[in-house]
């Protein structure tokens, strides 16, 4: 079988994506928001995976596994001599995680992950014994146990031949495999109230939540703690709570205009913003690169007799060269999507875009948050 190998693209690739206008729309406070103290608790457990084909770990060098196996079998009654060299390939040490969901109780059974952490080669087949999962209080909360199941495929030709991998196989699920045994008190409602907390610190928006839960609800049930969380009184039986929660989380509400934000991606050069911005004058010098903004004139003549004003308008345009010696012009009003696109036609490297803008901004002329990964 022949393989054709990935074609490999120089040069910086722009992905400037608009993803918010000035018209913003309504969105549900479910999708807004989160409820303090209704959150899921992530859990972990040592534990080991039998019945392997020869593919466990190798024990001269994971020491570790060979102690589990003595401690899992003295528990289990049986004693091994003390010179006793366990040669064993049909065993792995593994880390089992998972998250415990808001509101679980004893018995409801959730998904685990089954992670080798010694150089087992593959978990195909395997059985998990038995592991206590714990969380961050050192309590345990749940058992896990069961059939690990590893997507992907591994296949090898003999003779230094062809080898093909898809996913990691020392990587595996066990669907329901652990049962929930402890269950995580709840505050919600306590006192007859809840804290709702914006998924993003904004204090406009968190005004209008108020005036929106208040208007459905009546003055006084939601009152702003600052620009992130909001606190809303509520019913006392529980029941009651429930279906208020119910109908609060659907009440629309329009969020406030985001701060323009610019995030770049310094290894590929891919420039995305949260909405149009625009550059104030200033002039920068960088390298070979010579850009240049002026203003592409139209004139709207009105119609003999219909009264009309001569209307001129003035559309900046970007113009971008490799001329050593230059200065970057770049007049007030221009587009920063522009002078990226018209940039990376010319194939400036990523670290010419980073250099440039973080220029803009320390310059002053960017009026948004830069942001670099």
């Amino acid at each position: 079988m022949r393989f054709i190998p990935l074609m490999l693209v120089r040069g910086a690739i722009l992905a400037t994506l608009v993803l918010a206008t000035s018209v913003t729309h309504a969105e549900r406070l479910k999708d807004m928001t989160s409820i303090a103290g209704v959150r899921q608790n992530q859990l972990s457990g040592y534990g080991l995976v039998v019945g392997l084909d020869g593919t466990g770990d190798q024990t001269s060098q994971t020491p570790f596994t060979v102690q589990s196996i003595i401690a899992m079998l003295q528990q289990k009654g049986v004693n091994l001599p003390p010179t006793g060299q366990l040669q064993l390939k049909n065993v792995a040490a593994v880390m089992v995680t998972t998250s415990l969901p808001a509101f679980a109780q004893p018995g409801q059974n959730i998904d685990i992950t089954v992670s080798s952490i010694g150089n087992a080669k593959s978990l195909r087949g395997g059985t998990l014994l038995m592991t206590p999962l714990h969380g961050a209080d050192g309590q345990v909360y749940a058992m896990a146990q069961g059939n690990v199941l590893v997507g992907g495929v591994g296949a090898s030709a003999g003779g230094g031949g062809a080898q093909v991998q898809v996913n990691h196989l020392s990587v595996g699920k066990i669907s329901a495999g652990a049962t929930v045994e402890r269950a995580v008190p709840s505050t919600l409602g306590e006192n007859n109230q809840i804290r709702l907390e914006l998924n993003q610190t904004d204090f406009a928006t968190a005004s209008r939540v108020v005036t929106a839960v208040n208007d459905q609800f009546g003055a006084g049930t939601a009152t702003a703690l600052d620009g992130r969380v909001i606190r809303v009184r509520t019913p006392s039986s529980s029941d009651a709570r429930v279906s208020f929660i119910g109908l609060l989380e659907n009440i629309d509400v329009k969020p406030a205009v985001a701060a323009a934000k610019v995030i770049l991606n310094a290894r590929t050069g891919s420039v995305v913003m949260n909405q149009s911005v625009t550059l104030d004058t200033c002039a920068i010098s960088h390298g070979n690169l010579s850009v240049t903004i002026g203003a592409d004139t139209q004139v709207s003549q009105p119609a003999p007799g219909s009264r009309g004003q001569t209307v001129v308008t003035a559309t900046p345009t970007v113009e971008v060269k490799k001329d050593p010696g230059k200065v970057l012009l770049v007049k007030g009003g221009a587009s920063l999507a522009e002078v990226v696109k018209a940039m990376n036609s010319i194939g400036a490297s990523p670290q010419d875009l980073l250099a440039i803008l973080q220029a803009l901004k320390s310059a002053g002329s960017l009026r948004a948050e830069l942001e670099i990964i």
